[in-house]
């Protein structure tokens, strides 16, 4: 950091020479003084009386500056507590003068200048709380659980104490909490929370009193449950209590930014984190935006009734507009954003710009704007060690002020001021602005307002509905439901405000009728949580993606109705980014192993399941994502499902039964999800592996298992755990029929008795089956094994005839018991010439020609499959075009009608008829005359 160079007005010097001239009588001793320290010292004495008059009480703190030593921290005697005060009072004086110097010099910067004003909170309140709890074991005890375990005060650090930004002259904001309710065991015993409260009021005195040296910290003990009325301390129960019945919007604000500052500081820090949930929602939570602006408004009168406009934290522009700018979007996000819970200012602004929530432009402004902020507060505060944020109206003041920070007069540094103030002001007032983008037309408005009474069917039709009595009929019911009439004032208004723009935006949809009956379907859901209509009401943007939503995607619809959580991923920023890579699905699902309720962690698993699934069908629905990108992403996002619900009932397994020494458990996926070809809604086909040594017979627990019924129960739940029922649903359908010798087999095969079924009894089909399948989770040497298994099976030499003969017998069997087709309409999967036939093709392909190529092995997707038989010379290059052309084009609409709740049965399109011909064309080519489909008459 520079030193601003700036000549010293001449109505300064006498001022500097009168502090210099007090510093000398006072300390004789240390004159003269080098060049380079007067020179400092000089900028010293006109920034900073208070600075001055510490030297002069502690002259060899200018030893100490010129040496860039902090003085040391004193120690306490506890049979002298008449001295702390004194103690602690010069201790604080003399820190804070190092870090005026130090400011004001140019050896730090704002950035550290806050930080050390923290870190000398913390030291003095350690200083103290150690000295008074050794004072109040002498007299007291110390205050033990039911079990006998001693107990500490948790000191917790609110504001910028808690953020590590503590201001140079600034209040701690405190608040106090045990762990839990118990008695001091000493000769004049004390229930807890008379102890702790004695304690933790004797510690803000101790800081707090002005005494003739001074004081050490202002203490503000206000922030606490109930304020000024509550008890001084409560126990953690009793915190719990009142947080989840009492807890208000401007706490969620406050507790942003709390941490254990003194005392049990571990205790402290386990607990902030079960009051997570209070501060930040598991949704989008945008009734943050109310607890702002009613934040806002009293700041705003309050400032207007002091006349405090010239206050550079509470004014237009200032920095609690920083702050609450800042703490309301990670409110908002960071439910859903761990990153962005941040207890510093300038970290979470950072983490707001990375997460897409604050441009980078406006982010560094405000970083700048803050920085400016925070220096010039502390330079007010560092003139007299006043708690000001006020600018001076005194122009020797003003002067002082200006050529410390560099400036050239008063009116530059106030230009200076302005500018940054108007650029945190417009940032601040469009945080606020989107509601106003949100008015509907008049008519529909209207319309709304006087139901069910009133209003004229006529408005809907000429809004664009199809049925607009239909519609009316619709919107009279809606506006007679018990969910509407028990609406609270607020929550009223918002509706009254969303629900004409909804009109609005689905008249104007593709299915216009459609997608009102959508729409008041999934109003109905969230009418009695308040944050999903905040989120509609705040974010107009939401609005029109919604209905666009809701208008082409039944199945969507009705995932958004079940669970309104998914409403956040219409504003999610990542939503219009690229889609996670398998890697960030499997990291992102494994998060639910970190909690210990097993009933949370499932609805965890499924809630990021559904969250992530609707951001593919999302990027497929706007045409952002091919559908064989978004089936690859599905059938990745189920291995990553799998692999996390493995691993939690392996623990649940082992805890019980313990583990099988040297024992192997794989699970394999077949079908769609071995293809990477998984649909929204597709089940998973799901094979059992296990092995273990022969000696290892059963399981080394505590309940010990046989070895295969270990591996069983295993299997089985997995397979629970899976198909559970939690408030976000069940995770997956599971089929395991292709296992060895299907229904009637084991649930689990050993990999001694896959090896030889595959060898010895296999039918063609399930070889078939084999191409795609593929090990999904489980030991990786047991998966390797299975690998090898899987090749040489496919590797076999086989006869020709006896191969196609099996294929097509096979392909007539499904087609006569599944193919849907009619006269009018094609089964994209089953009919003739769909993905079935494709399927088939392919798998023939790879069993006839594995043994002379095995490189064949290794595609599981259809579009590998088909450029590695092209690269093996079985399907020509012209073919192999207009299989992938083919493949995309079914694969494309068979996706859409999944996600419009219909079945895949499509009418003919040009596109269609053309993807079923190149696909007939190379079964036919290749020696597959497969049956044509069966039609209607």
């Amino acid at each position: 950091m520079t030193i601003p160079c700036t000549e010293l007005p001449a109505s300064l010097v006498p001022l500097r020479d009168r502090a210099l001239a007090r510093l000398k009588l006072a300390a004789p001793a240390h004159w003269p003084l080098p060049a380079d320290v007067q020179a400092r010292l000089e900028r010293l004495a006109v920034a900073s009386d208070f600075a001055i008059d510490t030297l002069c009480r502690q002259p060899d703190l200018l030893t100490s500056m010129a040496e860039g030593r902090m003085p040391p921290a004193p120690e306490l005697d506890p049979l002298q507590p008449s001295a702390w005060p004194l103690q602690l009072r010069r201790y604080r004086a003399a820190v804070s003068t190092c870090l005026v110097w130090r400011d004001v010099t140019g050896l730090d910067d704002v950035d550290a200048t806050l930080r050390a004003a923290t870190r000398l909170a913390e030291e003095c309140l350690h200083l103290a709380l150690a000295a008074l709890e050794q004072e109040f074991a002498q007299r007291h005890g110390v205050v033990r659980t039911a079990e006998g375990g001693a107990q500490r005060l948790v000191v917790f650090g609110l504001g910028k104490l808690g953020g590590g930004e503590l201001n140079f002259s600034s209040d701690i904001d405190l608040v106090y909490a045990y762990p839990q309710s118990g008695e001091s065991d000493g000769a004049r015993p004390l229930a807890a929370e008379e102890y702790f409260a004695r304690l933790g009021q004797r510690l803000a005195r101790l800081l707090d009193e002005t005494t003739a040296d001074g004081f050490c910290h202002r203490v503000d003990l206000r922030l606490r449950p109930f304020g000024s009325a509550g008890r001084v301390a409560l126990s953690f129960t009793a915190m719990d209590q009142y947080f989840q019945r009492e807890g208000r919007d401007w706490e969620r604000y406050a507790w942003i930014k709390a941490r254990a500052v003194a005392g049990d500081i571990a205790a402290g820090e386990a607990w902030l984190e079960t009051l997570r949930p209070f501060v930040y929602r598991r949704y989008l939570d945008f009734t943050a935006l109310d607890g702002l602006r009613e934040m806002k408004a009293a700041i705003a009168a309050e400032v207007a009734r002091s006349d405090r406009f010239d206050d550079i934290k509470r004014g237009p522009g200032g920095i609690r507009e920083i702050e609450f700018l800042a703490q309301t979007l990670q409110l908002i996000h960071g439910g859903r954003e761990p990153a962005l819970r941040e207890r510093r200012l300038l970290p979470a602004l950072q983490a707001l710009v990375e997460a897409g929530q604050v441009d980078a432009a406006d982010g560094a402004a405000l970083v700048d704007a803050y920085r400016f902020l925070r220096r010039l507060e502390n330079r007010l505060q560092m003139l007299r060690d006043a708690q000001t944020h006020r600018l001076p109206d005194d122009a020797h003041d003003r002067a002082r002020l200006a050529s410390g920070l560099g400036h050239a007069d008063w009116p530059a540094l106030v230009q200076a001021l302005d500018a940054q103030r108007r650029r945190v002001g417009a940032e601040f007032d469009a945080l606020l602005a989107p509601r106003r983008g949100q008015a509907a037309p008049d008519a529909l408005s209207s319309y709304w307002r006087v139901l069910p009474g009133g209003g004229e069917a006529a408005v809907l039709a000429d809004a664009g509905f199809n049925d607009a009595a239909g519609a009316d009929q619709l919107l009279r019911d809606f506006a007679q439901s018990l969910g509407v009439k028990s609406l609270s004032d607020s929550a009223r208004a918002r509706l009254d405000r969303v629900l004409p723009a909804l009109l609005h935006a689905a008249a104007h949809s593709p299915q216009p009728d459609a997608a009102l009956r959508r729409v008041l379907g999934l109003l109905q859901a969230i009418l009695r949580r308040t944050s999903y209509l905040a989120l509609l009401d705040e974010q107009p943007s939401a609005l029109t993606r919604l209905v666009n939503v809701l208008a082409r995607s039944a199945l969507l619809s009705e995932r958004l109705v079940a669970f309104p959580l998914l409403l956040d991923e219409l504003l999610d920023t990542r939503v219009a980014g690229p889609l996670p890579e398998a890697q960030d699905m499997h990291d992102a699902c494994a998060a639910a192993l970190a909690i210990d309720d097993p009933e949370v962690a499932l609805r965890t698993l499924n809630e990021t399941r559904l969250a992530l699934s609707f951001r593919m069908a999302l990027a497929f629905h706007d045409g952002r994502q091919r559908a064989v990108d978004c089936t690859r992403q599905l059938a990745q996002l189920a291995d990553a499902v799998v692999v996390t619900v493995l691993e939690m009932a392996r623990t649940d397994l082992v805890a019980a039964h313990g583990e099988v020494p040297g024992g192997r458990f794989a699970i394999v996926g077949y079908g769609s999800l071995g293809g990477l070809e998984l649909g929204f809604g597709s089940d998973l086909d799901l094979v059992f592996l296990h092995d273990h040594p022969p000696e290892a017979e059963e399981s080394d627990g505590p309940r010990p298992l046989e070895s295969s019924r270990w591996a069983a129960r295993l299997a089985q739940k997995v397979m629970a755990l899976l198909a559970a029922i939690t408030a976000a649903g069940r995770l997956y359908d599971i089929d395991v029929r292709l296992r060895p010798d299907g229904a009637k087999g084991a649930l689990v095969s050993s990999l001694a008795s896959y090896t030889e079924y595959q060898r010895e009894r296999a039918w063609t089909w399930e070889h078939q089956a084999l191409v795609r399948a593929r090990g999904v989770a489980g030991d990786a040497s047991l998966l390797a094994d299975f690998e090898q298994v899987r090749t040489a099976t496919l590797e076999r030499v086989r006869d020709p005839a006896t191969l196609f003969e099996d294929v097509l017998k096979m392909r007539a069997r499904m087609r006569a018991e599944l193919d849907r087709s009619d006269a009018a309409r094609l089964d994209l999967k089953q009919g003739a010439g769909g993905l079935v036939d494709l399927e088939f093709v392919l798998q023939t392909g790879v069993l006839a020609e594995a043994a002379r190529n095995p490189a064949l092995c290794e595609p599981r997707e259809t579009p590998f499959l088909i450029a590695a038989l092209a690269a093996a010379g079985w399907l020509p290059g012209g073919t192999a075009v207009a299989l992938h052309a083919a493949h995309a084009t079914l694969l494309g609409v068979g996706l859409s009608c999944t996600l419009d709740r219909r079945p895949r049965i499509a009418a003919p399109t040009e596109a269609i008829e053309a993807a079923c011909a190149a696909i007939s064309a190379a079964a036919s080519a290749r020696g597959l005359p497969f049956e044509p489909g069966r039609r209607g008459p």
